[in-house]
């Protein structure tokens, strides 16, 4: 279901634009940093911040509405490792992080279960050749679905495109990872008995 635009969702960015990205030299991290694609309504990103406060992380979100509540919620925790670029995933070329990121999330993306959408799947080689500039030369990719489909596709690509798929489940909540944080979708789709999948990937 699409989001319906949020009302005054200009003036409550404003609010909290602290936190946003809005220049390229606006996000400098200290050392290494995590970036989560598509990061909703921002529990995951903002739980992980304060879980790890010793750690930059950029979330990237590419819808208004649903940025706006991340940046709320960031605000109102008061957390200032974790900032936010709104756009598309492509919008982190433009910044000086290049081989700086240890860490991408890819939580619950959109799964483009078409054939011939193949190649917006934010595991489709494309895409995984982009990471590998962000990433440091250790960096790692984990991801979590619902999506068997995608999930199936996801490993295969991972190993085709210069990637160490490790740790994988299909089940990710009967192994009862107490450093699992769960997302806003993992939650509900838990609720409903569907398995979570995860997989880390080391990049080779």
């Amino acid at each position: 279901m699409r989001m319906r635009n949020k009302k005054h969702a200009h003036e409550r960015m404003a609010a909290a634009e602290e936190f946003l990205v809005k220049e390229p030299t606006a996000f400098v991290p200290h050392g290494t940093f995590h970036i989560e694609v598509g990061c909703g309504k921002g529990a995951f990103i903002a739980q992980a911040a304060s879980l790890y406060p010793e750690i930059d992380f950029l979330a990237v979100e590419k819808v208004t509405s649903v940025m706006v509540l991340a940046l709320e919620k960031a605000a109102s925790c008061g957390l200032p490792n974790l900032h936010f670029l709104l756009g598309d995933v492509s919008r982190l070329s433009t910044l000086p992080i290049q081989n700086k990121c240890s860490r991408i999330y890819l939580n619950f993306n959109d799964p483009w279960p078409r054939p011939r959408h193949a190649k917006r799947r934010l595991t489709a080689a494309g895409y995984l050749d982009f990471y590998k500039t962000l990433l440091t030369p250790d960096g790692e990719i984990w991801l979590k679905t619902d999506n068997v489909p995608y999930f199936n596709f996801s490993l295969h690509s991972l190993e085709e495109n210069g990637f160490l798929p490790y740790d994988v489940t299909r089940d990710l909540h009967a192994l009862n990872d107490p450093e699992n944080i769960i997302t806003e979708y993992e939650s509900n789709f838990s609720s409903q008995g569907i398995k979570i999948n995860r997989v880390k990937a080391k990049r080779l």
